[in-house]
């Protein structure tokens, strides 16, 4: 498939990630809608800090994903539709399950059901490494079974799972997208490598966070939103599931030494209890097999661990942008 040209929806646009892939499909010459969370302050998210040449070629949709009505209206006339929006902090899912479903599950299903409706050309639901949870073999590919190991990641399996569903009953050409941990510019403060950064920038000499020897597939933001953009245009991947991974992994002890040794050398690990998932919660080992990936589409990495964090680090230390952290707080 070819996007240029062609009518995309982006749900979640507000978002990390989804913000970058907005950029990136003006760049393919793509028409797009960017759905955002409504809000009474008429805040777009990271849309905000877009520029007026990228602003100036969306059409921004505020609406909520929870409501069907508001969706299928969003979806009208698109050809396609990454579907990005989620709740995905995993410590706020042990207190708010409910929200989660409502979000992840319904949400889903909502625009699954829209693009039924609608006869939508594309879908990309986008899944999450978490729905693996520890890896019982590694590489992790698309066969390894999935294990719901917080309210999170079994509210994002739920919502794989129906979209299979209706790629099987109902012939909607779907795609599941699977990215592994996703880190850059934008992304919330409560992941691991903002949260190190923004401690560090602040002057902390004590780097408070939680269990170092979990390792992780860290993928920068501007490889993953490649692999949407892939994927996309692959004919070869309906009612498929596919990996967005760099094949090596790291591990959190690690990667916070690193970037520690970037910006202070002489600061400190501090783990802190509170930061800390359930034993049987915390998802030891991910390490993903790009593969599938690599066979189906002309993804290829572009950033190494080194080059993203240094594209990071600089972001956060324009002043603006690191304001808008709060460093000196567990961010749930």
């Amino acid at each position: 498939m070819e996007l240029r040209g062609k009518k995309v929806l982006v749900t979640g646009a507000d978002g990390f990630i989804g913000s970058h892939l907005v950029e990136e499909l003006v760049e393919e010459g793509a028409i797009v809608k960017a759905f955002v969370y409504y809000n009474s302050f008429n805040k777009w998210g990271w849309l905000d800090s877009l520029s007026k040449d990228v602003l100036n070629k969306i059409e921004i949709f505020s609406g909520d994903i929870r409501d069907p009505y508001g969706v299928k209206k969003a979806m009208e006339d698109s050809h396609v539709v990454f579907h990005l929006a989620a709740l995905i902090a995993i410590p706020y899912s042990y207190h708010s399950p409910e929200t989660y479903v409502d979000t992840n599950i319904k949400g889903t299903l909502n625009v699954l059901q829209a693009a039924r409706e609608l006869k939508l050309e594309k879908i990309l639901v986008t899944s999450t490494s978490e729905t693996y949870g520890t890896a019982l073999y590694v590489p992790i590919n698309e066969k390894h079974p999935k294990q719901g190991q917080s309210p999170y990641s079994a509210t994002k399996i739920g919502a794989d799972a129906i979209a299979d569903s209706f790629y099987r009953s109902f012939n909607l050409p779907v795609t599941i997208v699977r990215p592994f941990n996703t880190y850059g510019p934008r992304q919330s403060a409560r992941a691991v490598i903002p949260n190190i950064i923004s401690q560090l920038l602040n002057n902390k000499k004590e780097i408070k966070l939680g269990a170092l020897h979990p390792t992780r597939d860290l993928v920068y933001v501007k490889d993953t939103v490649q692999g949407f953009i892939e994927i996309a245009k692959s004919d070869s991947l309906l009612g498929e599931e596919i990996n967005i991974a760099t094949g090596q992994e790291i591990s959190i002890g690690d990667l916070a030494k690193k970037i520690i040794a970037l910006i202070n050398s002489e600061a400190l690990i501090i783990n802190e209890q509170e930061r800390m998932r359930p034993a049987k919660s915390e998802v030891e080992r991910l390490l993903g097999d790009n593969q599938k990936l690599l066979n189906h589409t002309n993804w290829k990495q572009k950033y190494s661990i080194e080059q993203g964090l240094a594209e990071t680090i600089g972001w956060f230390k324009n002043k603006e942008n690191l304001l808008q952290y709060k460093a000196d707080i567990y961010n749930v």
